[in-house]
């Protein structure tokens, strides 16, 4: 595989810059209370404890990072948007702009990397990976979560409205190109670890339901979050109204009350040793 990008990298990484530029506070009201909940699973995983050195990549609006300082651990985080930053700043991550696969960090910097739902938003994988080993001393962890080949229910809910309201889904979509892709199966996923030369490299899933309200989980697809937001936003009004109409009416099938929702959430956790 060549080093250098391709054009299909280079395309997945400006549309995922631009599908999350201006959105941290619609993220942070939204995606991110669902990103959150392997948080603590993630940081078990890369042994992250009272002064390890951890790099959180990718960190949003910090929610690992702060994760990790509340451990006792020295934290560091990036994330390639300017918002994110400054929202993880605010809350009182020492954080700074950079994306995978370049940072700004010396060999053998950390103890401990860490990437929640970071990996599938880089156009080139292997690269990241092969960055995040160089950042680690010898013998340092990382963990990783990623939203694999197998879904929740949950997570169908906004294809399913989308579907029944008949919305045109935008041919800008970021899709990685196929040669950077991988297994995104647990096996897949460790296999993917190993590759980068990870050692003790295992991954599993992890299943949860995402507790939020008919209007929150709305809210975020209708500021333009994630994959789900540039479909709902590229609508035209009637569909858009549609939209609406077939995702309240869906989401009483995870109704837990009159405006809650429980929705079924599938992700795999992976971890190795550099």
């Amino acid at each position: 595989m060549p080093d250098d990008p391709t054009q299909a990298t280079v395309t997945f990484d400006i549309a995922e810059r631009t599908m999350w530029a201006g959105r941290a506070h619609a993220y942070a009201a939204s995606f991110a209370l669902l990103c959150a909940h392997p948080v603590e699973r993630l940081l078990d995983a890369a042994e992250v404890r009272a002064g390890t050195y951890v790099l959180d990549t990718g960190t949003g609006t910090g929610t690992a990072a702060l994760a990790a300082l509340a451990r006792g651990a020295r934290v560091r985080a990036v994330d390639a948007d300017a918002g994110m930053v400054a929202a993880a700043r605010a809350a009182g991550v020492e954080a700074q702009i950079a994306a995978l696969p370049e940072l700004p960090f010396p060999d053998g910097e950390f103890d401990t990397v860490l990437g929640n739902f970071v990996i599938n938003h880089v156009g080139r994988p292997r690269a990241a990976l092969a960055e995040l080993r160089r950042v680690l001393r010898p013998g340092g962890r990382i963990a990783l979560t990623l939203w694999g080949a197998r879904r929740g229910a949950g997570q169908e809910l906004f294809g399913r409205a989308f579907a029944a309201a008949g919305a045109v889904v935008p041919e800008d979509l970021p899709r990685l190109d196929p040669v950077e892709d991988f297994g995104r199966t647990a096996a897949g996923f460790a296999e993917l670890l190993r590759e980068a030369g990870f050692t003790d490299a295992r991954a599993v899933e992890l299943e949860w339901d995402h507790r939020t309200t008919v209007d929150e989980w709305w809210g975020g697809a209708a500021a333009g979050v994630a994959t789900a937001g540039l479909i709902v936003t590229s609508q035209e009004e009637g569909t858009l109204v549609r939209i609406r109409q077939e995702y309240a009416r869906l989401a009483g099938e995870f109704a837990t009350g009159e405006h809650e929702l429980a929705l079924p959430h599938i992700a795999l956790l992976a971890c190795g040793r550099a």
